[in-house]
């Protein structure tokens, strides 16, 4: 389904560390931006019927119905460099970005 690199599993654990409640990660694409689709992440302590969970290398991620075609592959990756740090998607399913990376174009999925 997706991956986790080691040093993606660190900040997430760094992050999840710092939240009041346990909390799982939350993974999904939402359309817009310049290229038609960003990458949203963040913590909920809430789980829908809607939703579907997966451990990736002991970390619990929520993805919803509407986004699971989307990140079939995608592995995330998070890395620090003089501009500063960040997530890192690498999605095969990806046909563009923009120019500034954050954004994306893709094919919609058969469902």
């Amino acid at each position: 389904m997706i991956h986790l690199s080691q040093a993606a599993i660190i900040e997430i654990g760094r992050l999840k560390s710092k939240q009041q409640a346990d909390s799982w990660l939350r993974l999904a694409i939402k359309e817009g931006g310049c290229s038609g689709w960003f990458y949203e992440m963040s913590f909920d302590q809430v789980v829908t019927s809607n939703d579907r969970v997966f451990d990736v290398s002991g970390i619990q991620v929520l993805i919803d119905e509407e986004s699971l075609n989307y990140v079939n592959g995608l592995a995330l990756d998070y890395s620090e460099d003089l501009m500063g740090g960040g997530f890192r998607f690498h999605n095969p399913q990806s046909i563009g970005t923009c120019g500034c990376g954050i954004s994306f174009s893709i094919i919609a999925p058969k469902v």
